[in-house]
């Protein structure tokens, strides 16, 4: 039994979004103190939960009930990744707003691998968010790999060191190129802000996923660099066999400024 002063707390921060058959469980915001560069900047952090169990009842308001909060407590969230979010700024008001939607890479985010340019881009969009003023950095879980999971994600690997590329390696897996699905995230940014947003993105298949959604995404904000002999190949891959919008140049510079 959740004590009913717990029940208080909880309720006010937990919202539920119904999307098609499935629901996402959306807690936040909580204030998240960032260090960016030796800066200090707050951001408002959310994580949602996606589940079809018919019994996680919910009230008319879309916030959690005690049975909710009671049968969360009990599962094995561990054992799954969770998704989050996070918030800079007015971001369900302000003109302006850039979003990334970032793919999880066990290997660039946490040991910052130079085998391709996920770490780079995490703390980049980061900094750009927080100098337009106002945005927000979906973090996607389930999306080790563009979805094939971190142990899938090491045997490809394996493959590439052999000399395969990034795609050959997870077709050569059974894999697809890429089964990423942001249906999840989306819903939450609906959620969160109504206006357009800008997407910082080198992928036209996220353009695509929102303007499908119904979102009013009308600019996209591109994001190369880190360029090195390590991930030269990898990046090159993604242009030539992914179909990402903007060419490596010659110099190993690449434009992450110019809006399209």
């Amino acid at each position: 039994m959740i004590k009913p002063n717990i029940l208080a707390i909880l309720q006010n921060k937990i919202k539920t979004i119904t999307q098609n058959d499935s629901t996402n469980i959306l807690v936040g915001p909580i204030t998240l103190p960032v260090n960016l560069d030796g800066e200090t900047v707050v951001f408002k952090w959310y994580s949602w939960l996606k589940t079809t169990d018919e019994e996680l009842l919910l009230n008319e308001r879309g916030q959690a009930t005690e049975t909710l909060i009671s049968r969360l407590s009990s599962m094995n969230l561990a054992e799954g990744q969770q998704s989050s979010v996070l918030v800079y700024g007015d971001f369900d008001s302000s003109e302006e707003a850039l979003i990334r939607m970032h793919s999880i890479c066990h290997t660039g985010d946490i040991f910052g691998s130079k085998r391709c340019d996920c770490g780079f881009q995490l703390h980049q969009s980061m900094k750009m968010i927080v100098d337009n003023g106002s945005g927000a950095l979906f973090y996607l879980a389930n999306h080790e790999g563009r979805g094939i999971g971190l142990f899938s994600k090491a045997m490809a690997y394996i493959l590439q060191e052999e000399g395969y590329d990034t795609v050959e390696a997870n077709l050569e897996l059974g894999f697809a190129d890429d089964v990423r699905s942001y249906e999840d995230a989306i819903g939450v940014l609906q959620h969160l802000r109504q206006k357009p947003v800008t997407l910082i993105t080198n992928n036209p298949k996220k353009m695509e996923a929102l303007r499908s959604s119904g979102m009013n995404t009308v600019k996209r904000v591109p994001l190369w660099g880190d360029v090195s002999s390590f991930n030269e190949k990898y990046l090159r891959t993604k242009v030539a066999r992914s179909g990402h919008l903007e060419a490596i140049k010659d110099t190993g510079l690449l434009d992450q400024t110019r809006i399209v």
